[in-house]
Order: C-alpha cells, then sequence, then structure tokens
C-alpha cells in the first residue's frame, strides 16, 4: 500500500470560481501546464496545477507506481473541499486522472486528457525511453530549443528547467515499476464526462488507433485531434489546444 504525498501547487485565476486541477506529464512539472493555466483563467476558473511525486518541488519516494500517482491526486482537492470542477491530465497525469476518477467518481465532474499514456506498447515505451535519456542528458535551455524551435521560449524554459529539478530515478523508476502500462479496465469504468484531446498520430501520439477506438466504447468518452500536434499539443499548437479543451468545458 503506498502512503499518498502532499504534492505542491501553483494557481491562476480566482479562488472563487469553478476548481480545475492540472495534472502533467511524465518528466515535466505544474508550471509546465501553464498554457491551460492562463487560459483557464481568462475564462473565470481557478486552475490548479500540481508537481506529481518525483517531479519539481514534489516529495521523493521509492513508489512510482501509476496507483500510487493516482493516490495522491485522489488526496488533492480544493482548498475550499468537495469535488474539482474539472480535472486535466496530460499523459502520465491523464493515466493517473483516469484511474483516480474511476477509483473516486466524486472526486472530479469532469476529466479531459490529453494524449494520455493509458496503455503503453513496447514501442511507445522504447520513445518515451530515448526521449527522457535525451532531456536528462543535456537539460540545458539551449538543448530544448534546439529540437523545439517552434515552442513558445517560455515553454522552452521550463521544460528545460522541469527536466533539472526532477529525479531521473523517478521518471526511470516510473517505466520499470510499472512493467504493464495499462489503465484500459479504469478508462471503461469512468462514469464522469470525459474528453480526450489527442495529438495527430502523423506527428507523434501515443493515444490512437484500436487503443483509442476501445476507449472511446464507453458512452462517456468523446474525443477530437489537434492536426499537426505532437504528444505535448498544448506547446506543438497552444492556441488549438487551449480551444479544445475550453470546448470540453462548456
Amino acid at each position: 500500500m503506498s502512503t499518498p504525498v502532499t504534492l505542491p501547487r501553483l494557481s491562476w485565476g480566482d479562488p472563487h470560481g469553478p476548481q480545475a486541477l492540472l495534472a502533467h506529464g511524465l518528466g515535466s512539472d505544474g508550471a509546465l501546464m501553464w498554457r491551460y493555466g492562463v487560459a483557464l483563467a481568462d475564462a473565470g476558473w481557478h486552475a490548479v496545477a500540481v508537481d506529481l511525486r518525483g517531479h519539481g518541488d514534489a516529495p521523493r519516494t521509492l513508489d512510482y507506481r501509476l496507483s500510487s500517482y493516482a493516490a495522491d491526486l485522489i488526496g488533492t482537492t480544493p482548498s475550499s473541499g468537495g469535488a474539482w470542477d474539472a480535472v486535466v491530465g496530460h499523459s502520465l497525469g491523464g493515466a493517473s486522472s483516469t484511474l483516480a476518477a474511476a477509483q473516486r467518481p466524486a472526486w472530479t465532474r469532469r476529466l479531459v486528457l490529453i494524449d494520455p499514456a493509458i496503455a503503453l506498447s513496447e514501442d511507445d515505451r522504447e520513445v518515451v525511453r530515448v526521449g527522457q535519456e535525451q532531456s536528462f542528458a543535456d537539460p540545458s535551455i539551449e538543448a530544448v530549443r534546439a529540437v523545439h524551435p517552434e515552442w513558445h521560449p517560455i515553454d522552452v524554459e521550463l521544460k528545460a528547467r522541469a527536466t533539472q529539478r526532477a529525479s531521473r530515478w523517478a521518471v526511470e523508476q516510473t517505466s520499470l515499476q510499472n512493467a504493464v502500462w495499462d489503465v484500459r479496465s479504469a478508462a471503461a469504468s469512468l462514469t464522469v464526462p470525459t474528453h480526450v484531446v489527442g495529438a495527430d498520430p502523423a506527428v507523434h501520439s501515443i493515444f490512437t488507433g484500436e487503443l483509442a477506438a476501445e476507449v472511446l466504447r464507453n458512452p462517456v468518452v468523446t474525443m477530437g485531434v489537434i492536426e499537426g500536434a505532437g504528444h505535448s499539443p498544448h506547446r506543438d499548437r497552444p492556441e488549438a489546444a487551449v480551444a479544445a479543451v475550453l470546448h470540453a468545458l462548456r
């Protein structure tokens, strides 16, 4: 049984507005969800981004199972109490949010998943492993900018900082401790309205094809794809990604 940890928070917007939780992907941190935070705040929401365990300023631990990431999220509630009006989860954050919402339906009223890591094939895992190795090999602003020259300067700066602040061991253990990375059963049992903002398979997506078709059999789940965006739509095509999230929360 995992011991939940308390996750550090960043926030945007009016604390009295509807409450949204933002959960980032592997090797990132809460600050990298800034595009959604700013857009939600501008739309009247109070957006709260957390650093997941082993990332950013979050506590370190020995346990990096998906179930433990989910337990941390279940223990993260609005400061005023009650349920989140929406949870937005990217990649690892999407998988963890799916587990959390399936286990505790009253935790959130709505779920938005950004190219979620619902199930990873061996090919997916290898792409993730290589990408993380490259990030940790040179976590500088210059290296991030060289790989992603089209990203906003803030994303470039924050991605470099997130890699520098993450525990490399924790990131590696997240893969090793989840030898079978598959939360499809949780996705099938979701009862809250859920929208997937998908990446473009022609660029790079980990939620597509038969996997997406299977998850979409749950009638509460809908999906749209951001053309021209890879695994991180909010960095590749931020305006379209933000518009998709806001539309899903109307």
